[in-house]
């Protein structure tokens, strides 16, 4: 799978779960609620594995490291 193909499918699962958010803020019934919850919850699984495989990095954005960095003093 290529690159683009893994982005799109990445923007696939975001829509669904900005669907399935705006979907739970409307009248359910118990058994919608909670169909829409494991749906979303599936949903961002899928995301979390493909982000991982698609962007294998991350970023640090003034949160501390771990490993061999030193401290600046």
């Amino acid at each position: 799978m290529t690159t683009d193909e893994k982005l799109a499918r990445l923007r696939a699962h975001r829509n669904n779960v900005h669907r399935y958010r705006r979907l739970l803020s409307t009248r359910l019934s118990d058994l919608e609620r909670e169909f829409l919850g494991r749906r979303l919850s599936e949903e961002q699984i899928a995301i979390d594995a493909l982000s991982a495989t698609t962007l294998p990095f991350s970023l640090n954005l003034g949160g501390q490291t771990s490993g061999s960095a030193s401290k600046v003093a």
